[in-house]
Protein backbone atom coordinates (compact mmCIF):
# COMPACT_ATOMS: atom_id res chain seq x y z
CA UNK A 1 0.00 0.00 0.00
CA UNK A 2 3.01 2.54 1.04
CA UNK A 3 4.36 2.06 -2.27
CA UNK A 4 1.26 2.78 -4.05
CA UNK A 5 0.49 5.65 -2.08
CA UNK A 6 4.02 6.75 -3.33
CA UNK A 7 4.17 5.79 -6.56
CA UNK A 8 0.34 7.89 -6.73
CA UNK A 9 2.32 10.91 -5.31
CA UNK A 10 5.53 11.11 -7.30
CA UNK A 11 3.04 10.67 -11.06
CA UNK A 12 0.67 13.43 -9.56
CA UNK A 13 3.21 15.37 -8.81
CA UNK A 14 5.06 14.81 -12.19
CA UNK A 15 1.77 15.24 -14.10
CA UNK A 16 1.33 18.77 -12.90
CA UNK A 17 3.90 19.67 -15.06
CA UNK A 18 3.39 17.68 -18.12
CA UNK A 19 -0.40 19.70 -17.65
CA UNK A 20 1.28 22.56 -18.18
CA UNK A 21 3.50 22.01 -21.35
CA UNK A 22 0.53 20.13 -22.75
CA UNK A 23 -1.68 23.51 -22.43
CA UNK A 24 1.10 25.35 -23.97
CA UNK A 25 0.79 22.86 -27.14
CA UNK A 26 -2.79 22.74 -26.92
CA UNK A 27 -3.19 26.49 -26.77
CA UNK A 28 -1.95 27.03 -29.98
CA UNK A 29 -3.78 24.29 -31.68
CA UNK A 30 -6.82 25.90 -30.48
CA UNK A 31 -5.92 28.92 -32.23
CA UNK A 32 -3.97 27.60 -35.30
CA UNK A 33 -4.75 24.91 -35.83
CA UNK A 34 -1.22 22.77 -36.12
CA UNK A 35 0.54 20.78 -33.94
CA UNK A 36 4.02 22.94 -32.62
CA UNK A 37 6.84 20.40 -33.07
CA UNK A 38 9.03 22.57 -31.93
CA UNK A 39 7.27 22.87 -27.99
CA UNK A 40 9.62 20.75 -26.73
CA UNK A 41 12.71 23.08 -27.93
CA UNK A 42 11.47 25.98 -26.65
CA UNK A 43 11.39 24.57 -23.32
CA UNK A 44 15.02 23.37 -23.75
CA UNK A 45 15.96 26.73 -24.53
CA UNK A 46 14.03 27.79 -21.69
CA UNK A 47 16.39 25.13 -19.34
CA UNK A 48 19.84 26.15 -21.17
CA UNK A 49 18.61 30.38 -20.02
CA UNK A 50 18.48 28.52 -16.42
CA UNK A 51 21.19 26.89 -16.13
CA UNK A 52 23.15 29.75 -17.77
CA UNK A 53 21.94 32.08 -14.90
CA UNK A 54 22.59 29.60 -12.12
CA UNK A 55 26.13 28.94 -13.57
CA UNK A 56 27.36 32.48 -13.91
CA UNK A 57 25.40 34.68 -11.66
CA UNK A 58 23.97 31.89 -8.59
CA UNK A 59 20.67 32.74 -9.89
CA UNK A 60 17.90 30.05 -8.13
CA UNK A 61 16.28 28.35 -10.82
CA UNK A 62 12.87 29.80 -9.79
CA UNK A 63 13.98 33.25 -9.56
CA UNK A 64 14.84 32.98 -13.21
CA UNK A 65 11.82 32.09 -14.17
CA UNK A 66 11.51 36.23 -13.96
CA UNK A 67 13.71 35.86 -16.91
CA UNK A 68 13.20 32.38 -18.81
CA UNK A 69 9.40 32.89 -19.07
CA UNK A 70 9.24 36.28 -20.86
CA UNK A 71 11.99 35.66 -22.99
CA UNK A 72 10.28 32.48 -24.33
CA UNK A 73 7.31 34.27 -24.74
CA UNK A 74 9.04 36.74 -27.20
CA UNK A 75 10.60 33.68 -29.03
CA UNK A 76 7.52 32.45 -29.51
CA UNK A 77 6.20 35.74 -30.60
CA UNK A 78 9.02 36.34 -32.96
CA UNK A 79 8.70 32.79 -34.38
CA UNK A 80 5.01 33.29 -35.21
CA UNK A 81 4.99 36.79 -36.45
CA UNK A 82 8.34 36.06 -38.75
CA UNK A 83 8.06 32.55 -39.55
CA UNK A 84 4.71 30.97 -39.19
CA UNK A 85 2.13 33.71 -39.91
CA UNK A 86 3.77 34.25 -43.56
CA UNK A 87 3.33 30.65 -44.44
CA UNK A 88 -0.71 30.92 -43.16
CA UNK A 89 -1.03 33.98 -45.51
CA UNK A 90 -0.35 31.02 -48.28
CA UNK A 91 -2.38 28.96 -49.66
CA UNK A 92 -0.58 26.35 -51.05
CA UNK A 93 -1.33 22.43 -51.83
CA UNK A 94 0.64 21.39 -48.79
CA UNK A 95 -1.33 23.06 -45.96
CA UNK A 96 0.94 21.43 -43.49
CA UNK A 97 3.66 23.37 -44.36
CA UNK A 98 3.46 25.42 -40.92
CA UNK A 99 3.80 22.51 -39.19
CA UNK A 100 6.99 21.50 -41.40
CA UNK A 101 8.36 24.79 -39.80
CA UNK A 102 8.04 24.20 -36.57
CA UNK A 103 9.97 20.84 -37.36
CA UNK A 104 12.89 23.08 -38.75
CA UNK A 105 12.91 26.16 -36.36
CA UNK A 106 13.18 22.95 -33.20
CA UNK A 107 16.12 21.74 -35.48
CA UNK A 108 17.93 24.71 -35.36
CA UNK A 109 17.15 25.86 -31.64
CA UNK A 110 18.55 22.44 -31.00
CA UNK A 111 21.94 22.83 -32.75
CA UNK A 112 22.01 26.43 -32.50
CA UNK A 113 22.40 25.43 -28.07
CA UNK A 114 24.73 22.02 -28.83
CA UNK A 115 26.66 24.63 -30.82
CA UNK A 116 26.78 27.16 -27.87
CA UNK A 117 27.32 24.33 -25.09
CA UNK A 118 28.05 21.54 -26.84
CA UNK A 119 26.53 18.57 -26.57
CA UNK A 120 27.82 17.48 -22.66
CA UNK A 121 24.92 16.50 -20.21
CA UNK A 122 24.33 19.76 -17.52
CA UNK A 123 22.29 20.03 -14.58
CA UNK A 124 21.92 22.61 -11.46
CA UNK A 125 22.15 21.23 -7.90
CA UNK A 126 20.52 23.37 -5.47
CA UNK A 127 20.50 22.96 -1.44
CA UNK A 128 17.15 21.58 -2.13
CA UNK A 129 17.59 19.63 -4.75
CA UNK A 130 17.47 16.33 -3.13
CA UNK A 131 15.05 17.64 -0.17
CA UNK A 132 11.88 15.83 0.50
CA UNK A 133 9.54 16.19 3.02
CA UNK A 134 7.65 12.91 5.04
CA UNK A 135 4.22 12.40 5.60
CA UNK A 136 3.89 9.21 7.98
CA UNK A 137 5.92 7.21 5.49
CA UNK A 138 5.42 9.07 1.71
CA UNK A 139 7.89 11.11 0.86
CA UNK A 140 7.55 14.36 -1.63
CA UNK A 141 9.90 15.51 -3.39
CA UNK A 142 10.41 19.45 -2.14
CA UNK A 143 11.37 20.69 -6.05
CA UNK A 144 8.27 18.95 -7.43
CA UNK A 145 5.95 20.29 -4.89
CA UNK A 146 7.13 23.75 -5.24
CA UNK A 147 6.45 22.72 -9.17
CA UNK A 148 3.38 21.36 -8.50
CA UNK A 149 1.84 24.38 -6.97
CA UNK A 150 3.29 27.00 -9.21
CA UNK A 151 2.26 24.65 -12.19
CA UNK A 152 -1.41 25.59 -10.39
CA UNK A 153 -0.82 29.22 -9.71
CA UNK A 154 0.05 29.90 -13.92
CA UNK A 155 -3.11 27.28 -14.85
CA UNK A 156 -5.34 29.44 -12.76
CA UNK A 157 -4.05 32.71 -14.19
CA UNK A 158 -3.88 31.76 -17.58
CA UNK A 159 -7.92 30.52 -17.50
CA UNK A 160 -8.68 33.73 -15.80
CA UNK A 161 -6.84 35.59 -18.15
CA UNK A 162 -8.73 33.50 -20.95
CA UNK A 163 -11.78 34.01 -19.41
CA UNK A 164 -12.01 37.68 -17.78
CA UNK A 165 -9.65 40.10 -20.43
CA UNK A 166 -10.14 41.28 -23.54
CA UNK A 167 -7.13 39.92 -25.15
CA UNK A 168 -8.39 36.72 -23.68
CA UNK A 169 -11.75 36.75 -24.54
CA UNK A 170 -10.02 37.14 -28.38
CA UNK A 171 -8.32 34.04 -28.21
CA UNK A 172 -10.93 31.68 -26.69
CA UNK A 173 -13.25 33.63 -29.84
CA UNK A 174 -10.39 33.23 -32.43
CA UNK A 175 -9.91 29.23 -31.83
CA UNK A 176 -13.74 28.95 -31.84
CA UNK A 177 -13.83 30.63 -35.05
CA UNK A 178 -11.41 32.73 -36.76
CA UNK A 179 -13.11 34.37 -39.65
CA UNK A 180 -16.29 35.34 -37.62
CA UNK A 181 -13.60 37.08 -34.81
CA UNK A 182 -12.40 38.73 -37.47
CA UNK A 183 -15.84 40.43 -38.65
CA UNK A 184 -16.14 41.24 -35.15
CA UNK A 185 -13.22 43.11 -35.30
CA UNK A 186 -10.25 40.94 -33.88
CA UNK A 187 -7.10 41.49 -35.29
CA UNK A 188 -6.46 37.36 -35.94
CA UNK A 189 -2.36 37.93 -36.69
CA UNK A 190 -2.23 39.51 -33.19
CA UNK A 191 -3.84 37.11 -31.16
CA UNK A 192 -2.04 34.42 -33.21
CA UNK A 193 1.62 35.81 -32.02
CA UNK A 194 0.43 36.21 -28.25
CA UNK A 195 -1.32 33.16 -28.17
CA UNK A 196 2.03 31.23 -29.62
CA UNK A 197 3.60 33.08 -27.13
CA UNK A 198 1.64 32.14 -24.19
CA UNK A 199 2.19 28.52 -25.27
CA UNK A 200 6.10 29.14 -25.50
CA UNK A 201 5.78 30.91 -21.90
CA UNK A 202 3.70 28.05 -20.42
CA UNK A 203 6.34 25.55 -21.67
CA UNK A 204 9.07 27.80 -20.61
CA UNK A 205 8.59 27.63 -17.20
CA UNK A 206 8.04 23.88 -17.08
CA UNK A 207 11.23 23.70 -18.21
CA UNK A 208 13.14 25.81 -15.35
CA UNK A 209 11.47 24.32 -13.35
CA UNK A 210 12.52 20.66 -13.78
CA UNK A 211 16.47 22.26 -13.86
CA UNK A 212 16.84 21.31 -9.98
CA UNK A 213 15.64 17.66 -10.50
CA UNK A 214 16.98 16.72 -13.93
CA UNK A 215 19.62 17.12 -16.51
CA UNK A 216 19.52 19.07 -19.70
CA UNK A 217 21.33 18.50 -23.27
CA UNK A 218 20.07 19.99 -26.70
CA UNK A 219 18.69 16.68 -27.79
CA UNK A 220 16.28 16.91 -24.77
CA UNK A 221 13.65 19.34 -26.42
CA UNK A 222 12.50 15.99 -28.63
CA UNK A 223 10.91 13.69 -25.81
CA UNK A 224 9.33 16.33 -24.38
CA UNK A 225 7.85 17.64 -27.69
CA UNK A 226 6.53 14.01 -28.12
CA UNK A 227 4.94 13.91 -24.57
CA UNK A 228 3.52 17.42 -25.58
CA UNK A 229 1.72 15.47 -28.08
CA UNK A 230 0.60 12.54 -26.22
CA UNK A 231 -1.03 14.73 -23.55
CA UNK A 232 -2.91 16.54 -26.04
CA UNK A 233 -4.67 13.46 -27.87
CA UNK A 234 -5.21 12.00 -24.33
CA UNK A 235 -6.96 15.29 -23.48
CA UNK A 236 -8.41 15.83 -26.95
CA UNK A 237 -6.90 18.38 -29.39
CA UNK A 238 -7.42 22.17 -28.48
CA UNK A 239 -9.22 21.41 -24.82
CA UNK A 240 -7.14 23.25 -22.09
CA UNK A 241 -8.48 21.82 -19.39
CA UNK A 242 -8.36 18.10 -21.29
CA UNK A 243 -4.62 18.76 -21.83
CA UNK A 244 -4.60 19.22 -17.41
CA UNK A 245 -6.07 15.70 -17.42
CA UNK A 246 -3.93 14.43 -19.81
CA UNK A 247 -1.26 15.33 -18.32
CA UNK A 248 -2.00 13.89 -14.77
CA UNK A 249 -2.69 10.87 -17.19
CA UNK A 250 0.64 10.87 -18.31
CA UNK A 251 2.33 11.37 -14.89
CA UNK A 252 0.76 8.57 -13.08
CA UNK A 253 1.59 5.75 -16.34
CA UNK A 254 4.67 6.44 -16.21
CA UNK A 255 5.37 6.32 -12.43
CA UNK A 256 3.22 3.44 -12.38
CA UNK A 257 5.10 1.73 -14.95
CA UNK A 258 8.63 2.99 -13.40
CA UNK A 259 7.89 1.23 -10.40
CA UNK A 260 6.24 -1.91 -11.27
CA UNK A 261 7.68 -2.79 -14.65
CA UNK A 262 10.73 -0.89 -14.77
CA UNK A 263 12.13 2.72 -15.28
CA UNK A 264 13.24 2.03 -18.54
CA UNK A 265 9.96 1.39 -19.73
CA UNK A 266 8.46 4.45 -18.48
CA UNK A 267 8.22 6.02 -21.89
CA UNK A 268 7.31 3.11 -24.07
CA UNK A 269 4.23 2.42 -21.41
CA UNK A 270 3.16 6.31 -21.87
CA UNK A 271 3.21 5.83 -25.71
CA UNK A 272 1.66 2.94 -25.28
CA UNK A 273 -1.32 4.22 -23.85
CA UNK A 274 -1.25 6.88 -26.63
CA UNK A 275 -1.57 4.31 -29.14
CA UNK A 276 -4.82 2.92 -27.61
CA UNK A 277 -6.31 5.98 -26.73
CA UNK A 278 -5.88 6.86 -30.65
CA UNK A 279 -7.66 3.39 -31.43
CA UNK A 280 -10.61 3.01 -28.58
CA UNK A 281 -10.85 6.98 -28.20
CA UNK A 282 -9.49 9.32 -30.81
CA UNK A 283 -11.21 12.49 -29.70
CA UNK A 284 -9.47 11.76 -26.22
CA UNK A 285 -11.27 12.92 -22.80
CA UNK A 286 -12.67 16.28 -24.82
CA UNK A 287 -15.32 13.75 -26.65
CA UNK A 288 -16.72 12.22 -23.10
CA UNK A 289 -16.64 14.91 -20.93
CA UNK A 290 -17.21 17.78 -23.80
CA UNK A 291 -14.70 20.31 -21.73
Amino acid sequence: MELLLQTLVSGFLKGGLYALIGIGMTLIMGVMGIINLAHGQLMMVSMYITYSLFALFGVDPYVSLAVSVPAIFILGVAIQKFFLNPLMKIDTILPENQVLMTVGIGMALTEIMRFIFTSDYKSIQTSYSKTTLLMGNISFSLPLLIDFFIAVILTGALFYFLKHTDTGRSIRATAQDRDAAILMGVNAERITSITFGLGAGLVAAAGTMLMPVFYLFPDIGGPFTRKAFVICILGGLGSSVGAIFGGITLGLVEAFGATYIGMEFADMIGLIIFFLVLLVLPGGLKRITGM
